[in-house]
């Protein structure tokens, strides 16, 4: 079953999962905030109603071997009028009410003269809260209990408590956002290793198989590992491939040149017409598969040596000239010039020799090949930006042919399947141009036959 696209993907799980444990923290400050807040409010009123109550103990008088009591204005003003808070008290001496509301229930837990008691109740339709205090005051000689309660609604501290709960809620709110901001940046910051080695495999070329030399995070440590492993593997089996192809051509291409002289010879002893169209016909497929087994072993070279590029400084020019005057043998059988075009001082570059000789043998070997006899083939390298390496023939061109399609594997030109080739040669020149970090470029010639092939390399 395919997973749904946002569980497939591990950023915007750890992002999710990181956003869940943000919320369930942002309720935790929400309620530990609320919590603590209320308790304080609470812990205040409970101090103002015991501060009420001690002044009014502290009134108490004994007059005549009776107690009287002269409420002092500050045991009740100090409760304040926040939200219209109405305050309730009672003072009772030997379980009779000397003041007060006489209604007003005695504490559930009876105070001590040491330590007050507090209660929470509804009286007279609202929730109040009441201290209670107990003082032991002499009239007459005669000790007698007073019982002192002071009650005062809580419409004050729901106030407060809706305004800590609005507060509460704005800090918990801004907790979360902040904390899915981070968590967002957290996820984008722990998957960077990832794409980092994304991006290191996608830049490579299809060629490349060395292994990742990258420093990563441990716990990719182990994939990293692996994936270099494989890369090793591979490029093994491709070695072996390759070794095979390069083997299996060698050893084809001896006994064909055998097989073709003996060819040659026979074909001059044959007088009837069909007979040495016959045997033309066995030798021209005999030169296909020579040319075809010696351009394997030409690919196979390329492919290994691109691999692992071994550089050297040398003049271009000086190349061109030299692979060119070892063509000239092929040119002369067709009467065809080669003429090269070089600047008189050219920059030194840095590359495989052996590989560009190679591209640039190829290149020069199909202009041969596909010229018409008594032309010419100029060959022209420039410098400005780039440097430009041209070759530029008479012959037929591409016809119809996707010029691009040109340099893939054993693609030819629909218009030369009477001449003997194998489709390798502009491939082997593309990949020579690719690995030293150039192109391969192939037009047709404005207004007259031929084309022209180019090697277009970075200026150095």
């Amino acid at each position: 079953m395919k997973l749904p696209t946002v569980t497939r993907s591990i950023r915007t799980r750890l992002f999710l999962q990181l956003a869940a444990i943000s919320a369930l923290l942002s309720v935790a400050l929400f309620l530990v905030v609320r919590g603590l807040a209320e308790t304080a409010a609470e812990a205040t009123q409970d101090g103002i109603l015991a501060a009420s109550a001690t002044s009014i103990a502290d009134a108490l008088r004994s007059e005549d071997g009776e107690i009287t009591l002269d409420l002092p204005y500050s045991a009740l003003s100090m409760l304040g009028t926040t939200n219209d808070d109405r305050v309730f008290y009672k003072v009772e001496v030997n379980d009779e009410t000397l003041t007060g509301y006489d209604d007003l229930p005695p504490p559930s837990q009876s105070p001590t003269i040491s330590e007050n008691t507090f209660a929470t109740f509804y009286y007279r339709g609202d929730e109040v809260r009441m201290v209670s205090a107990s003082r032991t005051v002499s009239a007459g000689g005669v000790p007698s209990n007073v019982l002192i309660s002071v009650a005062q609604t809580r419409l004050g501290l729901a106030a407060i408590s809706q305004r800590i709960t609005a507060i509460a809620t704005g800090i918990g709110l801004v907790f979360f956002l902040v904390a899915t901001a981070l968590s967002l940046l957290a996820a984008r910051s722990a998957l960077r290793p990832l794409k980092e080695m994304t991006a290191a495999i996608t830049r490579r070329g299809p060629a490349d198989l060395r292994p990742l030399a990258i420093d990563p995070p441990t716990e990719l440590e182990p994939f990293v590992s692996a994936l270099n492993t494989f890369i090793a593997r591979l490029r093994a089996s491709l070695l072996r491939s390759e070794d095979l192809i390069a083997e299996a051509a060698h050893r084809v291409r001896t006994p064909l040149a055998t097989v073709r002289a003996k060819a040659e010879v026979t074909h001059r002893k044959l007088q009837k017409p069909e007979h040495k169209q016959t045997m033309r016909e066995m030798i021209r497929a005999i030169d296909e598969s020579s040319r075809s087994a010696g351009q394997l072993l030409d690919h196979a070279m390329v492919t290994f040596r691109t691999d692992s590029l071994s550089t050297e400084t040398f003049d271009m020019a000086e190349l061109v000239r030299e692979t060119a005057e070892r063509l000239e043998p092929a040119a002369d059988l067709k009467d065809v010039t080669i003429r090269c075009t070089t600047p008189d001082t050219t920059p030194a570059f840095t590359g495989d020799r052996i590989l560009l000789q190679s591209a640039i043998q190829n290149i020069l070997d199909n202009a041969i090949k596909y010229s018409p006899d008594d032309s010419a083939i100029d060959v022209d390298l420039s410098v400005a930006e780039t440097m430009c390496l041209s070759f530029t023939d008479r012959g037929r061109g591409f016809g119809e042919a996707d010029t691009d399609s040109l340099k893939t594997r054993f693609s030819r030109g629909a218009n030369v399947d009477d001449i003997v080739g194998s489709g390798l040669g502009l491939t082997i020149a593309d990949e020579v141009a690719r690995a030293h970090g150039g192109q391969l470029n192939i037009t047709r010639n404005e207004g007259s036959q031929g084309a022209c092939v180019s090697l277009i390399f970075p200026r150095q």
